[in-house]
């Protein structure tokens, strides 16, 4: 019995609706900057209180205005339905291998976060608990999802990859597409019932599953109450993993007591001449200061790796015990790899922030690892392309 499922009722895009995850953004202007541009984005759903008519409403007084722009995307064709599906997706782009994966809903009691609990379904990274409530929040006021957790099929990945590219390539003309903001474009094909839709589900549900984007949205699911969850199930062929950098918008010290504070822990600080850019390879982060940009190496502890990994060593070292934030601190806003080392460096340059980390990728066998000991990433450290775009299959809970 395989774990992954058809969408029961699914909402397919005619075009148009087809958005990055409320979760891309370093700055929230941008998303709405997004709606404006495109009303029909799904983002105007998924961040309510983001778009131009619900500026200055909360997360939780503008659910009503995104009710009603679901049910007007349905009324207006923005979106058809369809029933007992899943859908065959592709991103594709010039110089870049196609990425695949498979829109299907997945068994939300199959998630687990420990080695002793039972699940094919590895989530892997803490999380941010008033986040999670808001997508709780959402999904109840809508009945619907549509943003999918991206899962990696990491037991049975070459084999899912060979299925979905043969499916696509049989399956004619895409029922939609979409541009995402890199260019890259993004196809889908409805499957329905038969043999094929069973060897892609049991393919798509045959090994473990790690949670490589939406941990937020899988606690949603398990919080909520969801027997399933919306999800696009993705082969390790079709991912890389891109920096994940932190920006920090005020020190509660100076800067020379900062470098102080990490020398007296053990880091070897040097300056560096030229732009910051994100470190080559792990073992050293670059900072980058209102004056000067310095690579800083900071101190091990012991032989664990999860202890050791760049990210945990900035939210341990850095941010806790040399700058004292928890994490989860306002002045510290998480940019992923689509933003580029000058974006970050230029908003110190600015003066919109006092501090830019930049933090090599973490590697992919270091990220199997983590995840195969049920151990948990540090928070915002993996940052997955090509990202499944959100708006383009929705799910309805309530069938």
């Amino acid at each position: 019995m395989t774990v992954v499922h058809p969408i029961a009722r699914a909402w397919i895009t005619t075009g148009g609706t087809g958005a990055q995850n409320y979760d891309e953004f370093a700055d929230d202007a941008e998303i709405t900057a997004i709606i404006e541009e495109n009303p029909h984005s799904a983002l105007g759903i998924e961040m309510p209180h983001r778009a131009p008519e619900s500026l200055g409403k909360s997360f939780l007084d503008a659910l009503p205005d995104a009710v009603t722009r679901l049910a007007e995307a349905k009324a207006d064709g923005s979106y058809t339905p369809a029933e007992q599906v899943v859908v065959l997706y592709r991103i594709s782009a010039p110089e870049e291998e196609n990425a695949y994966g498979l829109w299907a809903m997945t068994d939300t009691d199959q998630i687990s976060t420990r080695a002793d609990e039972p699940g094919l379904v590895i989530r892997n990274e803490d999380v941010f608990i008033a986040k999670v409530r808001e997508r709780v929040a959402l999904a109840e006021a809508l009945g619907h999802l549509l943003s999918p957790v991206l899962l990696l099929q990491a037991g049975r990945g070459d084999e899912l990859h060979a299925a979905l590219a043969a499916a696509t390539d049989a399956a004619g003309a895409p029922a939609a597409t979409d541009t995402d903001q890199a260019g890259r474009t993004h196809a889908i094909w409805l499957l329905g019932p038969g043999p094929r839709q069973d060897e892609l589900t049991a393919l798509a549900g045959g090994g473990e599953l790690v949670v490589a984007d939406g941990n937020h949205r899988s606690l949603a699911a398990q919080t909520g109450g969801l027997p399933r969850f919306l999800s696009v199930i993705t082969t390790p062929a079709s991912v890389a993993i891109q920096p994940y950098n932190r920006l920090v918008s005020e020190l509660a010290t100076t800067a020379d007591d900062l470098l102080a504070r990490l020398r007296a822990a053990g880091a070897e600080i040097s300056p560096i001449d030229g732009p910051v850019e994100v470190p080559a390879a792990g073992g050293t982060v670059h900072l980058r200061l209102p004056d000067q940009g310095y690579a800083v190496s900071l101190p091990h502890v012991g032989e664990n790796r999860l202890e050791n990994l760049d990210h945990a060593l900035v939210e341990r070292l850095l941010l806790r015990e040399a700058l004292g934030l928890d994490p989860g601190d306002k002045r510290i806003t998480y940019v992923g790899g689509d933003y580029p080392a000058s974006w970050l460096t230029g908003e110190v340059d600015a003066g919109r922030a006092e501090l830019a980390v930049l933090v090599a990728p973490v590697t992919v066998d270091d990220f199997v690892a983590v995840n195969l000991a049920r151990e948990k990433m540090p928070r915002k450290s993996t940052w997955f392309t090509p990202k499944a775009r959100g708006g383009l299959v929705v799910a309805e809970l309530s069938h």
